[in-house]
């Protein structure tokens, strides 16, 4: 069976920011950092007081204003992400109402769903008892609702689930996606993911996980992937959402192609729920189990936007994973998108798939910032200021609690 071409037409997002791709790589591009003290939302105690969060949020007309008053910020992000993916992919109104919607899907996942709603409802439960917990608390904490909600909006009939693969959840769903699309399931998919876990809770979770910087004095250099002084990573939220189709449904209504997407892999590291494999095996498969699929050797490779969260043991097991892969990492552009966004968990390879994707489009690869002592044995081609290249393949990684590791393969697209 011949391969179907799958294609980018689409994406949108909402990150600490904005709501705008162009404005948001921008951003990245002049290396600004994104980390706020979020002191207003937590008591003194707290030993990290920082966070990239998403800011002066507002749903517009992406979202009815009553249910923008209901649902948790993580639906929100998601349903302003998808619909904006679809402007840029041209469908809105005639073009939107054209597809054949029993073969478009949505698969936008989430690690932690609905936690604002939990909070609130746990709350009234313990404070007032079980008739004050809200009517709609399961529908909006559940993990599926956002692709859920944006399918009801959109007559998207098609595959449609989550998936919840913790800090993995977008490249598994972008991946998900797209072998719909190779089997003939669907010709079109929405995918991605949304987080918003920028809260007390979320805060105090990873806290006690002894996972956050505690930078607070300098919330914008602490997130350093890859620096010596790295101690932890910040927490981020938003949503991050691809549109992706077959080549010849995106040519049949005139599309514009961004991107090419040639394949994706995953793999499990299988052996402890939060700290990453130190052989490096289980990333390394992954990878190259993605190449596969992509029809691609690492040798086409140059340029990999890394996981790189930040954390002291998981920063150099991905370099050395990677090693294992690219012989000649020196020849091999590498950042990381999460040193200025912080780390947005079941969205972040959503966000990064569009820094990725825009690196293709504007020949343009945005630096990794507060990079200032470098670990000895990271040797691939890290900037630390924007630089102009011509990106042949692109990498995409994304690794999650409990082993998850997810790669995407991305490319420009040539006719």
């Amino acid at each position: 069976m011949s391969k179907k071409r799958i294609v980018v037409t689409g994406m949108g997002l909402v990150s600490c920011f904005g709501s705008d791709v162009d404005s948001f790589y921008a951003q990245l591009l002049a290396g600004k950092s994104g980390v706020t003290k979020v002191t207003d939302l937590l008591s003194e105690d707290f030993p990290t007081q920082i966070a990239a969060g998403v800011k002066d949020f507002d749903p517009g007309e992406y979202l009815d204003k009553k249910q923008a008053r209901r649902v948790d910020r993580y639906i929100a992000f998601a349903m302003v992400a998808g619909k904006k993916a679809l402007e840029q992919a041209k469908l809105t109104g005639a073009a939107l109402d054209a597809l054949q919607k029993e073969r478009c899907g949505v698969i936008v996942g989430s690690g932690m769903g609905g936690m604002s709603v939990f909070v609130e409802n746990t709350r009234a439960l313990y404070d007032k008892g079980y008739r004050r917990v809200n009517p709609f608390f399961i529908p909006f904490i559940i993990t599926n609702m956002a692709g859920g909600l944006l399918a009801m909006d959109l007559g998207f009939m098609g595959p449609n689930y989550s998936i919840s693969t913790a800090c993995a959840t977008a490249n598994n769903s972008i991946i998900a996606a797209a072998n719909h699309i190779l089997t003939g399931e669907a010709d079109m998919m929405v995918c991605g993911g949304t987080e918003a876990a920028v809260l007390p809770l979320g805060l105090a979770g990873f806290i006690a996980c002894k996972a956050l910087s505690q930078r607070n004095d300098a919330p914008e250099k602490a997130s350093r992937p890859w620096d010596r002084g790295r101690d932890g990573f910040v927490l981020g939220e938003g949503a991050g959402v691809l549109v992706l189709e077959s080549l010849e449904h995106a040519l049949a209504r005139g599309a514009p192609i961004l991107a090419e997407y040639l394949g994706g892999g995953v793999s499990c590291d299988a052996y402890h729920m939060t700290e990453p494999r130190s052989d490096g095996e289980g990333v390394a498969l992954c990878i190259r189990n993605a190449l596969r699929q992509a029809g691609v050797s690492a040798e086409d490779v140059n340029y990999i936007n890394a996981h790189a969260t930040s954390t002291p043991a998981g920063d150099m097991a991905e370099v050395n994973a990677l090693k294992k892969v690219f012989k000649q990492p020196e020849k091999v552009f590498m950042n990381s998108t999460k040193s200025m966004i912080g780390h947005g968990l079941g969205a972040a390879g959503g966000l990064e798939a569009v820094a990725t994707i825009k690196a293709i489009t504007d020949g343009m690869i945005h630096p990794t910032i507060n990079l200032d002592d470098p670990e000895s044995e990271l040797t691939f081609n890290v900037p630390t200021k924007a630089v102009k290249a011509d990106i042949k393949v692109a990498i995409s990684n994304s690794f999650g609690f409990g082993g998850h590791n997810a790669t995407i393969v991305l490319a420009p697209y040539k006719s």
